[in-house]
């Protein structure tokens, strides 16, 4: 098994931030692995720190331990391969109950390079390959291919108008629906001619391609990305030390609105959060030459405030 280079995005920006109230021996965590980017960058920085890694997907798992192993960074980082919307359960289990907390958390909430460039994963139309697009293959049951065949008209149009907030939603499930009843639409790009032919002619070459917004919201359905984001920013804020950080990067205006709006009410609600970023972290021009996938990036930070003792010290 081959895990395919992924540009780990806005990687310096989120570890800077991370770490300006690091004490030797603190804790990361890396809430997507992927290809080990924000990780190795953690563990880096200082010979004392150490990362908790999350990865639910089984691929990027594997390649995860024998890219530690190969560096002997091994020994300084706990990884789960389990969804991260089990934080709180993974980091009792592995730090036990007197585990202080967190220096700082990265989310990168973007889809790695490796499942849209493996045709075998299904996530993207560029590939002919089977309609999957689950980050877990061993525990998620539900499919891409299910969801087009078997969901009702009203649930199909649900997602992509809400997950999509795609225009021509009627059209697109419309199409779906009549393709499906002469034959099951199981591969990307059966289904990519079924939404092209959606749209109106003289919009089908765009530079936005138009099923582009209907696999981003089958993709969000498959995984729960939307429900699983909402669940694991409260589970976070109770791990950090004073001073620690959350920097969430997301990729499409669903994510960012989340994160947001969970980041302004947590620091409503409680005196001792703080949010950093007035406006979203951007990727900078160099960053956007050696990798145009960052540009729909968005980086926001929160921030538990430091201790009166902390401070003055």
């Amino acid at each position: 098994m081959e895990y395919l280079p992924h540009y780990s995005v806005l990687n310096k920006e989120a570890v800077e931030f991370m770490v300006e109230h690091y004490q030797k021996g603190d804790w990361f965590s890396d809430l997507t692995f992927g290809a080990g980017g924000h990780t190795l960058r953690l563990l880096d920085f200082d010979s004392c720190s150490s990362v908790f890694s999350f990865d639910q997907d089984p691929e990027a798992y594997e390649n995860g331990l024998k890219l530690l192993k190969e560096r002997n960074l091994i020994d300084r980082v706990k990884f789960a391969n389990t969804n991260f919307v089990n934080f709180s359960a993974a980091v009792e289990k592995e730090m036990g109950p007197d585990f202080p907390g967190f220096r700082g958390v990265i989310m990168d909430l973007g889809v790695s390079s490796h499942h849209f460039d493996k045709s075998e994963r299904g996530f993207s139309f560029r590939f002919d390959g089977p309609l999957d697009m689950r980050m877990d293959t061993v525990n998620n049951p539900n499919t891409a291919e299910i969801i087009v065949n078997e969901y009702d008209e009203e649930q199909l149009y649900e997602i992509i108008k809400t997950f999509g907030e795609e225009r021509f939603t009627g059209r697109i499930v419309r199409n779906i629906l009549e393709a499906r009843d002469k034959e099951r639409i199981s591969t990307t790009k059966q289904l990519e001619n079924i939404i092209f032919h959606a749209y109106p002619k003289n919009m089908r070459h765009s530079h936005i391609h138009p099923a582009t917004r209907t696999f981003q919201a089958l993709r969000i359905e498959v995984n729960r990305e939307l429900e699983v984001l909402t669940d694991v920013l409260s589970q976070i804020i109770d791990k950090l030390l004073p001073g620690g950080r959350i920097a969430a990067i997301s990729f499409h205006s669903l994510e960012d609105r989340i994160v947001k709006h969970a980041f302004k009410g947590f620091a409503k609600e409680r005196d001792d959060l703080q949010i950093l970023t007035k406006k979203p972290i951007m990727a900078t021009e160099e960053e956007l030459k050696e990798n145009s996938r960052s540009r729909s990036a968005k980086m926001r930070i929160l921030q538990r405030k430091l201790d009166k003792t902390e401070e003055k010290g």
